[in-house]
């Protein structure tokens, strides 16, 4: 019964989801209309976005309800669940499949748009109704889609006692909240997307429109910066390989949009502060959400051989290439159309903030298109010809490292230069202090890496010249040393949160680039046979092979490799790399035992059985790995100053607001 009211519900949400964009469509571009019932017709808009996201939410709940009790009648759990699985694995494997994972997206389109209608009451009426026509139709695509060929409650006659168990790679903690995250990002920059088509729409887009779309990109910037470092994080610890990007084309999948999102909230800055790159900020948004669609086609096509892809079924691939088609075809004809009417904005030097946002666009952008090319390339081969080969780190490194590279030795510039015409001597001299602490990043390289790959001293140094240059531009708003200690705090204090926000993320940058420098750089590693009582050395630390025990867990056994780690002759701590067989279905995995410390982690994987004696040990020492995910949360944390700014929040400020007055709605 459970399972019916979720379908039943998915249904009514098709009508909801036709009213909601039928009203809008109606009241603005039916001729004869009174302006009365013009509003009210784009008024439906509202209440039917905000019922739309309650009827698939009380869908998704149904099918975690049928996931949590173990309803095996129901097809989908019975092919993805068990009922030895704990509570977390049980839930997590509502959108560790394909059919769930479409409901759980199609849930994230309703709840921004249910967000846009009760956020946006300071949107013009005409802009907001269309916004959320957009919206209503991108989620109707999928809504129909999942009902006509991914319905996650077809029932079996008869039902099995227990069910088949969900891929044990994904029953990890991590994966339990990656897709969620990493949906909401995707799904976010659907609203910067129904923004930029609204606007086209309606023939115009100022200043306001860009006030009103930050919020939105922000939010899905951030979300998909947590949701692919913790992809990352699960691939590092689970996979067992001792690496944290692979340049899967999943992975790349995910990784385009973010670029393209990243280029977008910095275009925005400009068409607000200047009322320039309007053309550029809109068809950023379109293909930012465009390339959030491309991802969703390669996971679900079955085009992809990965341990990120829900589905090999090229039938159901073909509909989402359609919806791909239809949206994508469809934003760029209009914009095609649309573009060529847009006012262009204010005039500015090569040399200015403006200047120095927009080398930050081409980078980012020629970045994004070099991934996409590592990524479709082999797809398109094998297609046209039959070959497979494969595009791996070679390429993305000598492609996608330089453009990364000249866009960290630039970042720091942008906040120094002025709007309009900017002084590069000037900024230079400002930024002095942050030469000075890159230069001394690379000496301390070169003094404790000793003998290594000679780019890497230089890659540290660009790192700790971004984190200097991040804290420069606060110094410098401060006046810190220019003015008395009383006032200097006092224009700490009164910094706005965006710029704080800013200068976060940028250290969050800087600190990447030394996790990746370090751990492409310096990392050691040995794959060697152990048989009990023998010992190793690594970076350092000496381990001593105490054998293998057995060990049984909720739904799986496991044998657990005992290595001793010992330094300068004192035992430090033990590690248990492992090898799993689970219950339901019967697949093995390798679960690496890591110690992490401020130097590095010291990373051990338990291989095979060897024939004569022994079994194969995998030893690694990645040093400052874990820069690279905590500098994921110093990026979100400077994502949420910004996003509380009272000029960038929801919410829209007064002066937005005043500004979005003599724009009548249609």
């Amino acid at each position: 019964m459970i399972a019916e009211i979720g379908h039943f519900a998915l249904a009514l949400a098709v009508a909801v989801a036709l009213i909601q964009i039928l009203g809008p469509l109606v009241g603005g571009q039916l001729p004869g209309l009174a302006a009365g019932q013009r509003t009210q017709l784009m008024a439906i808009a509202t209440p039917a976005s905000i019922v739309q996201s309650v009827l698939i939410g009380i869908s998704f709940l149904a099918l975690t309800y049928v996931y949590v009790v173990s309803d095996f009648s129901v097809q989908n759990v019975y092919a993805n669940s068990h009922s030895a699985k704990p509570l977390i694995y049980r839930i997590s494997g509502v959108w560790g499949n394909h059919e769930g994972s479409m409901l759980l997206w199609v849930l994230m389109v309703v709840v921004f748009g249910a967000s846009v209608a009760v956020f946006g009451s300071h949107l013009p009426a005409s802009l907001k109704a269309n916004v959320l026509a957009v919206q209503s139709a991108i989620g109707l695509a999928f809504l129909l889609f999942i009902l006509f060929t991914s319905n996650p409650f077809l029932r079996i006659a008869d039902a099995p006692i227990e069910g088949l168990g969900l891929n044990p790679i994904l029953q990890d903690p991590a994966l339990a909240i990656h897709p969620p995250l990493l949906y909401a990002g995707y799904v976010g920059l659907s609203v910067s997307f129904s923004f930029a088509i609204a606007a086209l729409i309606e023939g115009r887009i100022d200043a306001a429109w860009a006030r009103w779309v930050r919020p939105w990109t922000l939010a899905a910037w951030m979300l998909l910066t947590l949701g692919i470092s913790i992809g990352s994080w699960w691939a590092y610890y689970e996979l067992g390989w001792g690496g944290w990007w692979f340049w899967d084309p999943v992975e790349n999948a995910s990784l385009m949009p973010w670029l393209a999102a990243t280029a977008l909230l910095h275009s925005a800055v400009v068409m607000e502060k200047r009322e320039a790159l309007k053309v550029w900020t809109i068809l950023l948004a379109i293909l930012a959400f465009s390339l959030s669609l491309m991802g969703a086609f390669l996971v679900r096509s079955g085009v992809l051989t990965s341990v990120h892809a829900f589905a090999v079924d090229p039938a159901r691939g073909v509909v989402v290439l359609g919806i791909m088609a239809f949206f994508v075809g469809g934003a760029l004809s209009l914009f095609a159309v649309r573009a060529s009417s847009l006012k262009s904005g204010g005039i500015f030097a090569p040399i200015s903030r403006e200047g120095a946002l927009v080398l930050n666009n081409v980078l980012l952008t020629v970045a994004c298109g070099t991934v996409l090319i590592g990524t479709l390339y082999p797809l398109g081969l094998e297609a046209l010809t039959g070959a497979k080969i494969s595009v791996g780190p070679p390429y993305f490194n000598a492609t996608f490292g330089p453009l990364m590279l000249a866009l960290l030795v630039a970042l720091p510039y942008g906040p120094f230069l002025a709007w309009k015409r900017g002084d590069l001597y000037a900024a230079s001299q400002r930024l002095l202090w942050a030469f000075a602490v890159a230069f001394a990043g690379i000496v301390l390289t070169l003094a404790i890496g000793g003998r290594g790959p000679w780019l890497a001293p230089l890659g540290v140094g660009i790192g700790c010249w971004v984190i200097a240059g991040a804290f420069a531009e606060i110094a410098h708003r401060a006046k810190l040393g220019s003015a008395s200690a009383s006032v200097s705090l006092q224009r700490l204090a009164g910094l706005p949160r965006s710029t704080w926000g800013t200068a976060f993320a940028h250290t969050g940058a800087g600190l990447m680039t030394i996790g990746i420098v370090a751990m492409s750089a310096f990392q050691s590693e040995k794959v060697i046979v152990m048989r009990t009582g023998e010992a190793t050395e690594i970076a350092g630390y000496k381990l001593t092979f105490k054998g293998v025990a057995p060990r049984r867990g909720p739904n799986y056994r496991e044998e657990v490799g005992i290595l001793d780690v010992s330094r300068g002759g004192a035992t430090l701590f033990e590690l248990n790399p492992s090898k799993r067989l689970y219950d339901a279905p019967r697949q093995s995995t390798s679960e690496a035992g890591i110690h992490a410390s401020w130097r590095g982690d010291l990373y051990t994987v338990l291989g095979d059985a060897q024939k004569e004696g022994g079994f194969a040990v995998r030893l690694y020492f990645n040093p400052f790995v874990r820069f690279i995910w905590i500098c994921t949360l110093i990026m979100f944390f400077g994502g949420l100053l910004s996003l509380t700014d009272r000029r960038l929040r929801v919410g829209a400020p007064q002066r937005a607001r005043s500004q979005a007055q003599p724009m009548p709605a249609e």
